[in-house]
């Protein structure tokens, strides 16, 4: 099977590893890629966002199959092009990608589906603003204001704060770029991120992770597109993600079907689990990232024929997922600056050793690898348990050498050190 991976990021890489390991694939290629993901696949440049470039590469190269990493080609109906092209393709149409796409579209699906989440106004009117803040936040009993761009924002587009200034400005600048701004209540509990492989109303549930969206150590600063992960969670009840694939995931898939706009793909959900149960954050289109570097890292079933299955609609004829005993630990190592302009163009040490995914990075003419983006590298450690993956990434971490960089001295600490609190439980 030849496979064509669509993306550019980290997550991509490690596709690609994974897909690489499926005996079935006998061919990859990689459409932009990196200067990491140049080693292991034939790497194409084209405009990825235009569905009839991605075809016709897929054509040319006679692929067999097409894996769509990113959100933005997803909801521009990159698939849809794809598909009519008569290949095989991973990932859903425009319009169930907009489960992520639209963060009202989104509540609108869980409220038909009677799934849990925070409850939520679309303020799409500057004039309507400070009444819409009034309601939700500390104004109205919550610890802080939630505040979302109801489109993609790559991660950054939310701000959670108790500062009703910032709360206000934050949804004021999204008003004026034209974008609705989606205010929310706040969620207690610790958040998880469930990967979700879904064919119509066939779910099958990956291993459970936790993602750390802030850019400093203890949460500290603004949101990013994602600084670390691990998996899996020891701190989560056994039942707790059969709980969330009945009661969340199969619902809304069911509810997509209902509207005959079914998904094919990663469903992801980000959920809280709070004191009353697991409840819906978001959910995204895509494999996340950099959840899917830690996740696949333990994958132990061939991803090829199980990627194939899902895009033909056979998820239901595969076999039960395998995993490797033990836990993995990605830590994001980021360009100077980063979340906000970061600074490219540095020259990168180190990072073409094993467990090191890229992101962004290119390679100049003479060879050297340098930074390209604002997260340019995942580093993914693995051991028997938490405390020796963590080990393991930030040993790797210490060894590579980008001027500026930074990254997370925290990611999975809590949970190693047993600190992470289920609310109405007691530690």
């Amino acid at each position: 099977m030849r496979v064509l991976v669509v993306g550019s990021g980290a997550r991509e890489h490690a596709l690609l590893l994974a897909l690489r390991r499926d005996p079935g694939v006998t061919a990859l290629a990689v459409a932009p890629g990196n200067a990491g993901t140049a080693a292991i696949a034939d790497q194409y440049d084209v405009d990825i966002a235009s569905g009839a470039a991605v075809a016709d590469l897929a054509r040319r190269i006679e692929a067999d199959l097409v894996v769509i990493g990113p959100e933005v080609p997803l909801v521009l109906g990159v698939a849809d092009a794809v598909r009519a092209a008569g290949i095989a393709c991973f990932g859903p149409t425009a319009e169930a990608a907009d489960i992520e796409g639209s963060k009202t579209f989104a509540k609108d699906v869980m409220d038909a589906a009677g799934v849990p989440t925070a409850d939520s106004e679309t303020v799409d009117n500057p004039a309507h603003l400070d009444a819409a803040l009034d309601r939700f936040g500390p104004a109205a009993g919550d610890p802080a204001w939630v505040v979302k761009d109801d489109g993609l924002a790559a991660g950054k587009g939310v701000v959670v704060t108790p500062d009703r200034e910032l709360a206000r400005a934050h949804a004021a600048g999204l008003l004026d770029d034209g974008h609705p701004v989606v205010l929310e209540r706040f969620l207690d509990g610790p958040e998880v991120s469930l990967l979700c492989l879904v064919d119509g109303e066939t779910v099958v549930p990956m291993l459970p992770a936790q993602d750390f969206k802030r850019v400093g150590n203890g949460d500290c600063g603004p949101n990013t597109g994602g600084m670390g992960a691990y998996a899996p969670l020891p701190w989560l009840p056994a039942d707790t993600v059969t709980q969330i694939v009945d009661e969340i995931v199969k619902p809304v898939a069911a509810e997509m079907v209902r509207r005959d706009i079914p998904f094919s793909g990663v469903l992801y959900a980000g959920l809280a689990i709070t004191s009353g149960g697991p409840a819906v954050i978001e959910f995204n289109c895509r494999f996340g990232d950099p959840e899917t570097q830690a996740v696949l890292a333990l994958l132990e079933t061939p991803l090829g024929g199980l990627l194939h299955a899902v895009a033909t609609g056979r998820l239901a004829e595969a076999p039960a997922l395998r995993w490797r005993e033990g836990a993995a630990v990605t830590v994001v190592l980021a360009a100077e600056n980063y979340p906000g302009r970061p600074r490219i163009g540095d020259v990168i040490v180190g990072s073409e050793a094993d467990d090191v995914l890229h992101a962004g990075t290119t390679r100049r003419s003479d060879g050297a690898i340098v930074s390209a983006g604002g997260r340019v590298l995942s580093i993914v450690g693995t051991g028997p348990d938490l405390a020796a993956a963590r080990a393991h990434a930030y040993r790797l971490i210490e060894s590579i050498r980008l001027p500026g960089s930074h990254f997370r001295a925290d990611i999975a600490l809590a949970a190693e050190q047993g600190r992470i609190v289920l609310p109405g439980t007691q530690q």
